[in-house]
């Protein structure tokens, strides 16, 4: 068994706590604390995913830092991969049932989601199971005891559910097992903490339900805030594309962060970073002062992040790469490579064609703006003809969006 390393209450608490929305029951985690310390026995850290896409964000890696810190003090980690509950899929914050992966699509994923998950997470103190060792084992009888651990009444109080109900958005009982799944996991590891963001309240719960209902002693639930993406408006998501990808190049990954909005500055440094809290503070006071520019908060914010995932050389080259870039001495690695046919095209036209714009009128508006360049040179007209052949020509749109395009 391994041991907690050497460190007091309070310096666990400094560090766990940090960025935690809230803690439920709250007096429980310092309870825990106190006698993992006193017996030296790890407490054993829940995360369960449905790799239910192949790539992770830096939403994703809100949580899994905080498994990292709980894992500086020796703590025990279990990352569950819902190769059973990812065929359900989870209802949390959805208007729809989400579409139902086959098993071999979800464990495809789970692949590549453990490869990234292990750049944060270290895996020498982290168990990884397959929620499909219990599922897939369970006979009618158990599955019927599982279903009464909760009432339609208590389902129909979540606020997704409620209002799919008003608004006749059907609601499939599959839909139902979900929470009570994820509730079992934790019973059958063992759980002492299970953390997740803020949308999985209901189903964190359901474990403490199901752990006590088998007279076991019950996990609390930490809850982190969910991340805003970089459009600064709404949850970091692959769908909407306010995402950034760890696995992103360097210079897409530094550019990102660079272009987030002012206003998300303090969080992300929170959330993303380890910059201790009260350089996070004084930072934040010269932004908001006007004693530093937000680009300078930001830069530093970039470096950060782009070296906890590739290093402090990429991070560097990244960050003189984005100052070419707006300079026009260099092209971005994330340029889009544009195929079109061979001849020739009215400049309006091509920049559609390619993508640059979902209209001729917008596309005119930033002709007339001088914000569209075609090999360097700034297009006046709209009606241009422009040559494609086989070698690259590149289409400027604004400052940073490029455009290899060739036949």
């Amino acid at each position: 068994m391994s041991e907690v390393l050497n460190a007091t209450l309070e310096e666990q608490l400094e560090v766990l706590m940090r960025g935690v929305l809230e803690i439920l029951p709250k007096e429980e985690l310092e309870a825990k604390l106190k006698k993992s310390i006193a017996t030296g026995k790890p407490l054993r850290i829940k995360l369960g995913v449905d790799p239910t896409a192949p790539d992770v964000h830096l939403g994703f890696t809100v949580v899994m830092r905080k498994l990292a810190q709980f894992q500086q003090f020796g703590h025990q980690v279990i990352l569950i991969v819902g190769d059973y509950t990812a065929t359900v899929g989870d209802p949390s914050g959805r208007s729809k049932a989400r579409p139902r992966l086959s098993h071999a699509e979800v464990l495809e994923n789970a692949k590549h989601y453990q490869e990234q998950f292990f750049k944060i997470v270290d895996r020498t103190r982290t168990e990884i199971v397959f929620n499909g060792e219990w599922f897939s084992t369970m006979t009618f009888d158990q599955v019927t005891k599982l279903l009464s651990q909760i009432t339609v009444a208590q389902m129909l109080e979540r606020e997704d559910f409620q209002n799919r109900y008003r608004s006749g958005n059907p609601i499939s009982l599959h839909e139902f097992m979900y929470p009570l799944m994820q509730g079992y996991d934790s019973l059958m590891i063992n759980a002492d903490v299970e953390i997740g963001g803020m949308d999985q309240k209901f189903n964190v719960l359901r474990g403490r339900e199901i752990q006590m209902a088998e007279s076991k002693e019950p996990q609390l639930g930490l809850f982190m805030p969910i991340l805003i993406g970089t459009d600064g408006k709404t949850k970091m998501s692959k769908s909407v594309g306010n995402y950034i990808g760890i696995n992103e190049v360097p210079d897409v990954m530094y550019h990102k962060v660079y272009s987030i909005p002012d206003a998300l500055l303090g969080d992300w440094f929170t959330l993303l970073t380890d910059l201790p809290r009260v350089e996070i503070e004084d930072l934040m006071a010269e932004v908001v002062s006007g004693r530093l520019h937000p680009n300078e908060a930001k830069h530093k914010l970039a470096l950060d992040i782009v070296t906890q995932y590739h290093g402090a050389q990429a991070a560097q080259e990244a960050a003189d790469r984005e100052r070419a870039v707006h300079s026009g001495d260099a092209i971005p690695g994330d340029a889009v490579d544009a195929v079109i046919a061979a001849g020739s095209h009215k400049a309006i036209d091509l920049l559609v064609s390619i993508g640059a714009f979902p209209s001729k009128g917008e596309a005119r508006r930033m002709i007339q703006n001088g914000g569209v360049k075609i090999a360097g040179e700034k297009l006046a007209d709209g009606n241009a003809d422009v040559q494609i052949s086989a070698d690259v020509l590149l289409v400027q749109v604004g400052k940073r969006n490029f455009f290899k395009v060739h036949a």
